[in-house]
């Protein structure tokens, strides 16, 4: 799950503003002018989503810490009341016997630093680093896994370049300014956890990558298919393990490219134990020299299996890029931190049957496996997401969760699909 997505409570416990409160209240940008405020009211319900995850026999839950309970003005002292409600959480889940693994930034940048430049300020990474020591200090001895950012791509890129999340903006350059301030703050975070982790803990950050194919045989679809490569994959995975971003993209932003300190590479390739895999369809890649500078644009083929929200669903893609980034980059381990899909789902005599999200995750397990069997060090698995949630600028329309939330009462079912996963932890495993 991620904070901003079900919590709600969003001025319960101290908590600051954050970039989505501003974004979701301005008109026309999520869908049916939705916003997270209520969301699925998590922040009053900890205990009874924790006995939920029981009875599913979680062995971990990855959640996100929103950085505006902690420090609700982006700086100065950080908030006892937002501490408090983390260690409630953490406390909940060990006697549950559920491991925590804690995200520190899903997307809600206090919007008190967003009025000081946000992800445009490289002073920004400064803060998230100072933000990150408070919380591993104060959490760091029931939570032993961490990851410093989610999806710098998303955040940077549709955030400041393509205008369709939080802060909204549509600037190329200011969408490749704050990717790499978010890499530079994944690099701050990394040093700040370190210093308190303890012996065997593990931090690393996760990427959402999108095998990608072309939707032709011509070398024009095939060097879109490249380029969208290098624009969604490659300028992160080399960053953070090869100590530059691509060449060939770099030479097609141009003058849109952020200036790069001399020390940055080293900052953002700080070593991690292990880099988080987000999956959740591939991309189909047609030229289109309407769409610059990529010069390309994402097709779903003919007669495709597609999900509620229209993605095509491909398992092959898992195993493809695990294998890949396993190959080409090497990280010592590598956990699957979000895989899911949305369907149309509905209550139907107190049941919610949902057998095309058990297919989903059964067919993508399955290649997880086929990874695992192949050398890729694969240490985890997590379904995105545990439940129904406000899904950024689609509102609560799409419905990705194991948990069926009704809004209205906020009374949760476990779906058909929950209850085949809860099989599925007990005997750790799928059959074919």
């Amino acid at each position: 799950t991620s904070a901003y997505q079900i919590e709600g409570a969003v001025q319960a416990g101290g908590r600051g503003r954050s970039i989505w409160d501003t974004f979701s209240e301005l008109p026309g940008k999520t869908r049916g002018g939705a916003t997270g405020t209520v969301a699925a009211d998590h922040f009053h319900r900890v205990s009874d989503d924790v006995a939920l995850m029981r009875e599913l026999g979680l062995g971990a839950y990855r959640f996100s810490i929103a950085w505006p309970r902690i420090f609700p003005t982006g700086t100065s002292r950080p908030s006892t009341e937002g501490i408090d409600f983390y260690r409630r959480l953490v406390d909940e889940l060990t006697r549950a016997g559920i491991a925590p693994q804690a995200t520190l930034y899903n997307w809600d940048l206090p919007q008190a630093l967003q009025d000081r430049g946000g992800w445009l300020n490289r002073d920004t990474a400064s803060r998230f680093a100072e933000y990150a020591y408070t919380v591993v200090s104060a959490l760091g001895d029931g939570i032993h896994t961490w990851t410093t950012i989610s999806e710098p791509s998303t955040a940077g890129f549709l955030g400041h370049w393509s205008g369709e999340h939080a802060p909204g903006m549509r600037n190329l350059q200011a969408g490749l300014l704050a990717a790499h301030h978010l890499l530079l703050a994944h690099g701050e975070a990394m040093i700040a956890l370190r210093s308190e982790m303890r012996p065997g803990d593990a931090a690393g950050i996760t990427l959402n990558l999108v095998p990608a194919f072309p939707a032709g045989d011509s070398n024009a679809d095939l060097e879109a298919s490249d380029r969208y490569d290098g624009f969604q994959n490659r300028w992160f995975l080399d960053a953070l393990y090869k100590g530059a971003y691509p060449d060939d993209i770099s030479r097609l932003y141009g003058d849109a490219m952020p200036e790069i300190g001399e020390n940055d590479f080293r900052l953002i390739g700080q070593p991690t134990d292990f880099l988080g895999v987000d999956y959740f369809t591939r991309a189909v890649v047609q030229y289109d020299p309407a769409s610059p500078p990529l010069q390309a644009k994402l097709v779903i083929p003919a007669g495709a299996k597609v999900t509620g929200t229209g993605r095509e669903i491909y398992p092959q893609g898992l195993y493809d890029i695990l294998l890949r980034v396993h190959q080409e980059y090497a990280p010592p381990r590598i956990l699957i931190t979000e895989n899911g899909a949305a369907f149309p789902d509905s209550v139907t005599d107190g049941r919610v049957e949902d057998p095309d999200r058990e297919a989903f995750l059964h067919e993508h397990i399955l290649e997880a496996h086929r990874a695992l069997q192949d050398g890729v060090p694969l240490a985890g698995y997590s379904v995105w997401s545990l439940l129904d949630n406000f899904e950024w600028q689609y509102g609560y329309e799409p419905r990705f969760g194991l948990i069926y939330v009704d809004y209205a009462t906020q009374d949760r079912i476990i779906k058909s699909s929950g209850r085949w996963y809860a099989e599925v932890t007990r005997e750790n495993g799928v059959s074919g």
